[in-house]
């Protein structure tokens, strides 16, 4: 397992959130972002403000973020503490309260969104901070913008591998843009619940390794 709930960032990583304020993230239409920062330097968001995203944009990287789900006893579906991360501002991983249900599906949390079901269900129950890992490789692009190599991206929940190098399809639902071939933002939706996000950090991926064998 890949236990790394409150470990703090390396050296070589981008913290994203800098526990303070929202330096560094605005909204899908370039605004001041209306989500708040605790005393606990935790990110709350606001519902009804919109999505947040960081004025800084990726290709290929590991990402570390810790969520909290509230408890919503009353609600099912995907009216059970919902909320998203968005890769490049164009893949969606879910977040939900899917805690204790046997086969998760493509809208649970950790499903890469309405494309591919999680392993496992690796979810704790609502309150609980939890940890998302995740490695993400951006398309390849050809001529023209075309993809020649999908999306691909594994996913650790937990500590528990629950997307295993996965090819994506194509873009989710609610991009930032079509332009899969540049770099993208990290975005974190309002969906409307009381999630609250810490610890987010992440670190830039070379596009490739070293094609010459150069012992030392």
């Amino acid at each position: 397992m890949l236990v790394t709930l409150g470990t703090d960032a390396p050296k070589n990583a981008v913290r994203l959130f800098n526990n303070a304020d929202l330096a560094g993230w605005t909204t899908r239409k370039g605004e001041a972002p209306g989500w708040r920062v605790d005393e606990d330097s935790v990110l709350h968001v606001v519902p009804g403000t919109g999505d947040i995203m960081t004025e800084a944009r990726f290709t290929d990287f590991f990402l570390h973020l810790e969520f909290r789900c509230p408890d919503m006893p009353e609600a099912t579906g995907q009216h059970k503490a919902n909320g998203g991360v968005f890769l490049q501002g164009r893949y969606e991983v879910q977040v939900l309260d899917s805690y204790g249900i046997d086969i998760p599906g493509t809208g649970d949390c950790g499903a890469v969104y309405h494309q591919s079901a999680p392993l496992t269900n690796a979810c704790l129950p609502p309150t609980q901070w939890q940890s998302y890992d995740i490695a993400f490789r951006a398309p390849r692009c050809g001529e023209g913008h075309a993809v020649l190599e999908p999306t691909r991206l594994s996913v650790f929940l937990n500590g528990v591998l629950i997307q295993n190098n996965v090819a994506l399809a194509g873009m989710t639902g609610a991009p930032i843009d079509k332009a899969v071939h540049e770099p993208g933002p990290l975005l974190l939706q309002d969906h409307k619940d009381l999630v609250c996000y810490r610890n987010i950090w992440l670190v830039e991926l070379p596009l490739a390794g070293s094609t010459t064998y150069e012992p030392r």
